[in-house]
């Protein structure tokens, strides 16, 4: 597959930048249309979808960045840089810099300007299957050729630990898998886990979507450490965007494992959130129509995909790989978890964003990205089976996070004071009846049991110890992840607002939620027929 036009290098330019789906064609084809001097090139997302479609311009040292823009807006942009000028009126930043950098520009206010941009750092800037692009940084070549012992001994030192609840390694250092993989009998395979059906949880799919050589380098030195030239990429079926640039940059990439051409194949998994847990991504993966956990051990590193030993590891843990290696700086933050890590702040906020921090950092940074609808009243941090907590001072570390009984899967949801946290911890525990795969009792017995245990809050029954006893027995028995996390939104929520426990039990929401979902649940209840109420 032929390379895509890189945008380094090339100036003056305009990049054309959209989550999710691509950059409307509208935009992107004034653009073209418009530029004789100027180079279009589209990109991928920054991970602010309030500034979708967004145009950054860039010439002589200075780029400037244009959110929202309609074709007519691009036309006069493109017309600007043409006349050899900088179009900066209007811009929500602009920032002057060295010709030519080989990472995104940094405003020094903004969504953009939160935490650290490492993983992130060509996210917006770089065309995804350009090749040229990704070597600008480094000037030959990217880090995947490095050694396979050297890289192993590397990371081993480093102590780099895996990132994202579909990873064979969640918080665990990265090397003692892959020592497990090295020992296993049999022929070693890479699987890159990207298949994530939580709509809060956007950091693969950014990743992907934007600087997917970044995520296949990392898989490279992955493979090369395993010695085996084998990567499968699996995808949330509804991942368009991110499958074409996958395959795209797979195309473009040129490597080897010793002198193995590389074999990159991409495949998709049904859009639920159980075929993201690691060993159900690997039932899919074998054309499995029912997904079940697998019991372990053995684990996916001795006995995983088609029984072949199997290093598992998201989009995040592989562009930490490659930033560790890339730039070994980056990784000086907390001893016990270094680099960094990616959260997407979604809840109660005018519109989602994804920003990445230093381990050594604080979760509050985070919310200096969006803008909060309503008061704040608590955040649930670790994904559809998080931890609520009131204080968002936290690190955003795996040690730090499991200390305080939050989620690592990188989702911070902002609640604001109108959330009631009775009715919260239930659709979770809804979701947890309903979406686990029933293959273990804790799992298939255990959520039914919770969610009955909260519905009987509302009639006057609230049994806090059976509770926490059925929660304790949830996560020592349930073999997977699912079934071992889906208590904690109930039991952390009744540790921070038992009050609001204890009041629905007498038939009051303090948040007022309740009585006005009950209210509205009766004006759309179904009219007998020939019954004239709620007209």
């Amino acid at each position: 597959m032929r390379e895509q036009r890189g945008a380094i290098g090339q100036s003056p330019t305009v990049r054309i930048s959209s989550a999710a789906t691509p950059a409307p064609e509208a935009v992107l084809d004034v653009a073209r249309e418009t530029a004789t001097d100027t180079h279009v090139v589209e990109v991928g997302p920054v991970g602010v979808p309030r500034f979708d479609p967004l145009a950054v311009t860039t010439a002589d040292g200075t780029t400037a960045f244009h959110t929202a823009v309609s074709p007519s807006d691009v036309r006069l942009l493109v017309d600007t840089l043409e006349e050899g000028e900088s179009p900066t009126d209007g811009a929500h930043a602009v920032v002057s810099h060295d010709p030519e950098p080989a990472t995104l520009p940094r405003p020094d206010s903004g969504p953009l300007a939160v935490g650290e941009r490492v993983a992130l750092a060509r996210c917006g800037w770089v065309a995804p299957a350009s090749v040229t692009d990704y070597e600008y940084e480094f000037s030959t070549e990217l880090v995947s050729p490095i050694g396979s012992n050297e890289a192993f001994d590397r990371l081993a030192e480093i102590g780099l630990r895996g990132r994202g609840r579909g990873d064979g390694s969640t918080d665990d250092p990265v090397s003692e898998t892959w020592t497990t993989v090295r020992e296993a009998p049999g022929d070693p395979v890479v699987v890159v886990n990207g298949n994530e059906a939580d709509e809060n949880a956007r950091m693969d799919s950014l990743l992907l979507e934007s600087v997917p050589i970044d995520v296949l380098d990392g898989a490279s030195v992955v493979a090369s450490a395993l010695e085996t030239p084998d990567i499968v990429v699996y995808l949330d079926e509804s991942d368009t965007l991110a499958r074409e640039r996958v395959e795209q940059a797979a195309g473009a990439l040129d490597r080897d494992v010793d002198g193995v051409e590389l074999n990159v194949q991409v495949a998709s998994g049904p859009d639920t959130y159980r075929a993201g847990e690691m060993t159900m991504a690997l039932e899919s993966l074998e054309g499995n129509d029912r997904l079940e956990a697998r019991r372990r051990p053995p684990g996916p590193a001795e006995y995983g995909l088609f029984g072949r030993p199997t290093a598992i590891h998201t989009p995040r843990t592989l562009a930490q790989v490659r930033a560790a290696l890339a730039s070994p700086e980056a990784m000086e933050t907390d001893e016990t978890d270094p680099g960094t890590r990616l959260l997407s702040v979604a809840g109660d906020v005018e519109s989602p964003a994804t920003v990445e921090l230093p381990t050594d950092g604080s979760l509050k940074t985070a919310f200096d990205a969006v803008v909060g609808d309503g008061q704040f009243k608590a955040a649930c941090v670790g994904g559809v089976f998080g931890g609520i907590t009131r204080d968002i001072r936290v690190s955003p570390s795996a040690g730090a996070l499991r200390s305080s009984n939050l989620g690592t899967n990188g989702i911070v949801e902002r609640l604001n004071d109108d959330r009631c946290m009775v009715a919260f911890a239930g659709k979770r525990a809804k979701f947890a009846r309903e979406g686990n795969c029933g293959r273990c009792v804790p799992g298939r017995e255990g959520t039914k049991q919770l969610l009955e245990l909260l519905r009987e809050i509302y009639d006057g029954d609230y049994n806090r110890g059976m509770i926490e006893e059925l929660a304790r027995v949830m996560r020592r028995s349930s073999i997977c992840d699912f079934g071992q996390t889906a208590s904690r939104p109930t039991t952390t929520a009744m540790s921070n607002f038992d009050s609001e426990f204890t009041a629905h039990t007498e038939g009051y929401c303090p948040a007022g939620f309740c009585e006005e979902q009950a209210a509205t649940e009766r004006r759309t209840e179904p009219r007998r027929p020939g019954s004239t109420a709620h007209e």
